[in-house]
């Protein structure tokens, strides 16, 4: 016979041990295909909320941060900025927010924010994607003696209010953006998550 004098132990021992090895080698080869599809860190980053310390902020003070790759402003507004909102709105080309992809619902309200106190919007204008200014001055010479303070966008002349609604007569067509937000204390906000979330 053939087979006379083999070592059978030896044999499931050889092809045990290939098996081994020739698995190990193909989770090595398949692996890094498989990790190419799972989002880099920095993508991963970049989708994530994000937390601002507003505990520092004072009133009148804007504090940026960046969500997404996008500006986000946060202001403390004064009590005479907060009284100046509803003044404008006959000069406001949508005053009662009802753009409902500008903001969450919880900020469908004539201050566009949970606490009317604290603004929270996306500092890119809604026209062709230019950054706009603070300018909190009240009638400066170049805004005008109406002005009660807002963004300005240079680049095509787009108004806002403090509360990011726009004024009428501009290029920009709607409100900037109120991003998804929620109050973790009374000095911590969270960017990226809704009041509502769980």
């Amino acid at each position: 016979m053939a087979n006379e004098g083999v070592d059978k132990g030896r044999r499931r021992f050889l092809i045990g041990a290939s098996s081994v090895v020739g698995g190990a080698g193909v989770v090595a080869a398949v692996y890094p295909f498989l990790a190419s599809w799972q989002p880099s860190a920095r993508a991963v980053a970049a989708g994530a909320p994000v937390e601002a310390d507003i505990s520092k902020i004072e009133p009148g003070q804007l504090l940026r941060v960046e969500w997404r790759g996008k500006p986000v402003w946060i202001l403390s507004r004064t009590p005479q900025m907060l009284e100046d909102l509803p003044t404008l709105n006959s000069r406001l080309r949508d005053p009662e927010s009802n753009v409902e992809s500008q903001q969450p619902a919880y900020a469908k309200n004539p201050t566009r924010s949970i606490k009317p106190e604290i603004s929270v919007l996306v500092g890119i204008c809604t026209h062709l994607g230019c950054s706009p200014a603070f300018r909190p001055d009240v009638a400066p010479a170049d805004l005008g003696p109406e002005w009660k303070g807002g963004y300005f966008c240079a680049c095509h002349g787009s108004r806002f209010d403090l509360a990011g609604r726009v004024y009428q007569g501009v290029p920009a067509p709607i409100n900037l953006l109120v991003p998804p937000h929620k109050y973790l204390s009374d000095g911590v906000l969270l960017i990226g998550v809704d009041e509502g979330a769980a």
